[in-house]
């Protein structure tokens, strides 16, 4: 039996209009989940406390000037992203859903730590998504001197609004930080102490952000007139994550392999692919991958792609039937499995689909 998540959210919703009296020029959904960037000091000045986004024109006057139509749906119990789980990704995934026909866009306020995670998974449980959904956030609360929320927000906003011909100009899962717009999927959180939080080694960013927001449409998903929002809402969590390290042990390895229920493992490997050559190693993976267990061969650089087959130290892995995960990153092939495992209809079909870019989060 799978182990499938859905979870109900309760939230409040706010609307705010900024154009008013005159018509707005973009309706965008806001979804606040929580993290660094709502945060404000409270009355006393001495405790960070959750923003009420009713006054977020006192906070951010800015925003009048966009004539936009918001409306905030914020959590009511905010979570810190290092609690972020497949629940919440549905939950976000049935709202934009839910939505889908009412807005031109959609910003997500989301912690940093596990944003990547996120914005991954949605890239995969939103099919042929044809508007713009930005997730964004801050290293610095939005009551601070030198934040950058502000920014990170003003423009996420303004991204999600933007359209040519009545056309949205970004039709993706992205996350926006830092002057740049990165490809959700293709992101991995590199920064925990500078305001560049966000890098994608293996993909160019979509957008730069300076004087004007320069868009790169060559490498933008192409905009699909026919296409329909296909939603899904299985998650299935019995992965791991193993990685390699120099004096890794069979203890290790056995204990990750053997987890009861297990049915896929990432594996972190060296550089372009590699990992030991050590009998032992090697015969625990067979010996995974015998009882039906999905093993995932993905690079800890940052940068770079797995090549099986180009060492002596990776041929082996080919060999046994380890699948290559190209220049996937660590949370999108760990979100990947979770999805695929949750709604692919066969073995095969989990295998087929895990070595070929099915929401552009690889090179193939």
């Amino acid at each position: 039996m799978k182990r499938l998540f859905y979870k109900k959210i309760h939230y409040k919703t706010v609307n705010i209009n900024t154009s008013a009296p005159k018509p707005a020029e973009a309706s965008i959904l806001v979804i606040y989940t929580g993290g660094t960037l709502g945060m404000v000091f409270d009355e006393v000045g001495k405790h960070l406390v959750p923003f009420d986004f009713e006054q977020i024109l006192d906070k951010i006057p800015e925003l009048s000037r966009f004539g936009f139509s918001l409306t905030v749906i914020s959590f009511n119990q905010l979570i810190d992203s290092a609690n972020v789980s497949p629940a919440h990704w549905i939950a976000l995934a049935t709202l934009i859903e839910e939505n889908y026909a009412k807005y031109n866009g959609f910003v997500i306020i989301h912690g940093t730590d596990t944003m990547a995670y996120s914005a991954s998974a949605l890239s995969f449980l939103l099919e042929n998504l044809n508007k713009p959904v930005i997730l964004t956030g801050a290293q610095l609360p939005i009551g601070a001197v030198r934040t950058d929320a502000r920014e990170n927000l003003i423009t996420a906003l303004e991204i999600a609004a933007a359209r040519k011909d009545g056309r949205p100009l970004v039709t993706e899962v992205c996350i926006y930080f830092n002057n740049k717009l990165l490809r959700g999927n293709r992101a991995k959180k590199v920064e925990s102490a500078q305001f560049g939080a966000f890098e994608s080694a293996n993909y160019p960013a979509l957008a730069e952000c300076g004087i004007r927001i320069d868009y790169n449409s060559l490498v933008i998903k192409p905009y699909q007139p026919f296409s329909t929002l296909k939603v899904y809402k299985k998650m299935d969590t019995r992965v791991a994550i193993l990685k390699l390290f120099p004096g890794v042990g069979p203890e290790i390895v056995e204990s990750i392999i053997n987890l009861p229920n297990l049915k896929g493992v990432v594996i972190e490997t060296y550089g372009s692919g590699n990992a030991p050559t050590e009998s032992w190693f090697i015969e625990s993976l067979k010996k995974a991958i015998n009882k039906g267990i999905i093993v995932y061969n993905v690079s800890q650089c940052n940068g770079g792609t797995v090549m099986q087959g180009r060492y002596e130290t990776s041929k082996s892995l080919m060999q046994i039937g380890v699948l290559s995960g190209g220049d996937i990153t660590t949370e999108a092939a760990v979100t990947k499995l979770m999805f695929l495992l949750g709604n692919d209809d066969s073995y095969g079909d989990v295998k087929r689909n895990l070595t070929r870019a099915i929401r552009g989060e690889m090179t193939v």
